[in-house]
């Protein structure tokens, strides 16, 4: 038995469905062929376009919010322990009940019951704290300069964890994926931040679990339930690179480490800083690199946020010039820089080009796909494509852009 919420096919419908869209808009399609494929992979969810979606959402966290507040104030329940828990076990069997009953599927609704569900946990936790624990350990608990110093922060991120990782296994929801990230890594914090030398290792501990996920990460694309949870193996894959960047850049560590001693002063100079600048430099690079050779459109993307952050970086404590010349020669280069590479790409060099390709989803053999479903369909012009001839990485690279 599948411990999933939505049915497999449905995030395998929806991904084929839409990797032929995108085929069809690069001529690669036929419009016979795009029916077929469309027939032989249908939708049988409820997943309304985004503005609905977003509607839908409000509606039901408004509609979760005056439950709670009636049953506070007409029902007379006085326990924020006991509306927690109805609002708990309440958003539990609503999520479960709209998605077997009614087939929604990341529409709205379901998000939002799923998100109210946490928060009560959430809420749970923070009433034990404040109700359980003795007056001095609760005191100091909430009393705290920095909440990831927090003596009892580490049982707190500890059961909030639990959860999390139980919601994003079963719900496959990005926002899940990106809080339970966030949350192992305060988790992290907070235990090195009250051992020896914690604050100093800090910033390479950050680094090396982000390394690790990225290494899982790359793994992913070949597991059978990829699909599924891609849309969380993405956000994954871009919080880890961007958490791996901003753990060795000089300004995080530098303003960080001096909120970390309660300073409030000028932040001062921090031990191993030339190790710390090489990584400001150095790591953009490398993602400037990997992107290129890897055809990697997400790297490269990170890699030049990169890359402005370090020079801000490196202006922040150096400046040269006044910032709205530094502004405009930053954005006139950058110009000259974009146009000249836009013309040398117009003919493909090296594997890239400049044309604009909004393949995303390399997992799929075209011409098995077309054999397999559209046998009876005239096939395809094929204007120069050969079919199968790819190369894939992991996390969404493809062998172009």
């Amino acid at each position: 038995m599948s411990f999933k919420a939505y049915p497999a096919a449905w995030s395998h419908n929806t991904a084929m469905r839409a990797a032929a869209a995108r085929w069809q808009r690069r001529g690669l399609l036929l419009p016979a062929q795009r029916a077929a494929i469309d027939a032989a992979y249908p939708i049988e969810y409820y997943q309304p376009a985004i503005l609905l979606r977003v509607g839908l959402f409000v509606a039901t966290l408004l509609s979760v919010g005056s439950l709670l507040l009636a049953l506070g104030i007409g029902a007379r329940v006085h326990s924020e322990f006991g509306l927690g828990l109805f609002a708990l076990v309440g958003s539990v069997v609503g999520v479960e009940a709209v998605i077997i009953n009614s087939r929604h599927y990341h529409s709205g609704v379901d998000m939002a019951l799923l998100y109210s569900a946490l928060l009560a946990w959430e809420f749970l936790i923070l009433c034990g704290f404040s109700e359980w624990l003795p007056y001095s350990y609760s005191h100091q608990y909430y009393d705290h300069d920095f909440w990831l110093t927090t003596p009892g922060m580490w049982l707190h991120l500890l059961l909030l964890l639990g959860p999390l990782l139980l919601a994003l296994w079963r719900y496959a929801d990005p926002v899940v994926a990106a809080v339970t990230f966030g949350t192992v890594l305060a988790l992290l914090a907070n235990v090195l931040l009250h051992a020896a030398f914690g604050q100093l290792l800090l910033p390479f501990a950050s680094m090396a679990a982000s390394a690790v996920l990225l290494y899982w990460l790359e793994k992913q694309p070949a597991q059978p339930n990829y699909l599924y949870y891609r849309p969380s193996l993405l956000v994954l894959r871009t919080l880890a690179l961007a958490v791996f960047y901003l753990a060795g850049n000089y300004l995080i560590v530098r303003e960080g480490n001096a909120k970390l001693v309660g300073g409030y002063g000028p932040s001062l100079q921090v031990p191993l800083a030339p190790i710390f600048y090489l990584l400001t430099a150095a790591i953009p690079l490398l993602y400037l690199y990997l992107g290129l050779r890897r055809h990697d459109r997400l790297v490269l993307l990170v890699g030049v946020l990169a890359v402005a952050f370090s020079i801000f970086t490196a202006r922040y404590y150096h400046a040269l010039m006044p910032p709205e010349v530094a502004a405009t020669l930053a954005g006139l280069v950058l110009t000259v820089l974009s146009l000249v590479a836009l013309r040398y790409l117009r003919t493909p060099r090296h594997g890239l080009t400049a044309a604009p390709d909004d393949e995303a989803t390399p997992h799929f053999n075209l011409e098995s796909l077309i054999v397999a479903q559209t046998a009876h369909v005239p096939a395809a012009p094929e204007a120069g494509f050969q079919f199968g001839g790819g190369q894939s990485g992991g996390g969404g690279a493809d062998s172009s852009y």
